[in-house]
C-alpha cells in the first residue's frame, strides 16, 4: 500500500532557503560592483573634460554637458528617477532649494531633475576629493566651512549672495549629512538665517525611495526609482528675521512627510 507523498524534512527547508538566499546575495553583490565599476568608470572618465571645458565655456552654456553627466551617472548606477512638482511649485525663481540628504547620487539626482540653473552649498573639505572635489570648484559650488571662524562665515555667505544675485539657484542639504535609517533627521539653521536675510524663497524638496537604492551603512546598489517632490515655493519676504526656528520647522515638516509616508509603507509590507 502506497504511503502517499512526503513532505520535505524542515531540516531541508532550512538548507534550500539559505542556499536561495545565499544566492540572491551573492548575485546582489556582484551587480552592485557591476554598477559601481560602471558608474564610477564613466564619472572618472569624463569628469576631467568637463573639468578642462570650464577654463574655457560659460558655467551656464555648459550646463547641458553636467546634466548629462548626472543622468548617466544614475542610470548607470541602476537607478531610475523621476520628479513631482507641486502647483505652487514657480520653475522660474531664484530659489533654495532645501533638501534631505540620503546617499553619494543625490546631487546627481538633484541635477537631473530641478529645471533650474544650480549649484550646492558643499563642505569645503570635498574640494579636496582627487577629481570630484575638482569639479565642484570648477562648476562653481559654494565651500561651507567646518569651524565656525566668522571670517569664513562671511566669505560662504558674501559667495552664496553672489550667486543668488546671479541667478543661480541653491541646493543645500540641511541636516548636514547623510541619514543612516531613511528618516529626515534635524535641520541645521544656516540656510534658514540666510533665507530671511536676503529674502529668497525657499523650495522644500523630498527625495524618496533612495534609501532602498542605496545608502550610508551599505555599498549595496538595488534597482529602484527615485522620485524627487518639488514642493511649494515659500516666501519668505515679510517673514520676521527672528523667525528661524518656525521656518526650520515648517520646511522641515513639508520635506519628511513623503520621506516617513514611504517609509511606513515599507514597513507595513514587510509584516
Amino acid at each position: 500500500m502506497s504511503a502517499g507523498p512526503q513532505s520535505e524534512p524542515p531540516a531541508a527547508n532550512q538548507d534550500a532557503a539559505q542556499a536561495e538566499s545565499f544566492a540572491q546575495r551573492a548575485y546582489g553583490a556582484a551587480r552592485s560592483v557591476f554598477r559601481w565599476a560602471l558608474a564610477g568608470g564613466y564619472f572618472f572618465m569624463v569628469c576631467p573634460v568637463l573639468i578642462l571645458i570650464s577654463f574655457f565655456v560659460d558655467q551656464k552654456k555648459n550646463d547641458g554637458a553636467q546634466r548629462w553627466l548626472s543622468r548617466s551617472v544614475v542610470r548607470l548606477a541602476g537607478a531610475r528617477y523621476q520628479a513631482r512638482r507641486a502647483p505652487g511649485f514657480d520653475p522660474t525663481r531664484t530659489c533654495f532649494f532645501v533638501s534631505n540628504h540620503v546617499n553619494l547620487f543625490d546631487p546627481f539626482v538633484l541635477y537631473c531633475t530641478v529645471p533650474q540653473y544650480i549649484r550646492g552649498l558643499e563642505l569645503e573639505s570635498h574640494f579636496r576629493i582627487p577629481v570630484y572635489g575638482w569639479l565642484m570648484k570648477a562648476v562653481g559650488n559654494i565651500p561651507v566651512p567646518e569651524t565656525s571662524q566668522p571670517s569664513d562665515l562671511k566669505r560662504m555667505w558674501r559667495l552664496t549672495r553672489a550667486a543668488l544675485d546671479r541667478g543661480t539657484s541653491i541646493v543645500v542639504f540641511a541636516e548636514g549629512r547623510r541619514t543612516i535609517t531613511g528618516r529626515v533627521g534635524d535641520f541645521q539653521d544656516g540656510v534658514f538665517r540666510m533665507a530671511l536675510r536676503f529674502g529668497v524663497p525657499i523650495v522644500p524638496v523630498s527625495i524618496v525611495g533612495a534609501f532602498e537604492f542605496n545608502h550610508k551603512t551599505s555599498w549595496m546598489l538595488r534597482p529602484a526609482t527615485i522620485t524627487v517632490y518639488l514642493h511649494d515655493t515659500i516666501e519668505t519676504v515679510g517673514l520676521s528675521k527672528n523667525g528661524v526656528e518656525e521656518l526650520r520647522d515648517r520646511v522641515w515638516k513639508v520635506v519628511a512627510a513623503p520621506v516617513h509616508e514611504r517609509i511606513k509603507a515599507v514597513e507595513e509590507r514587510c509584516r
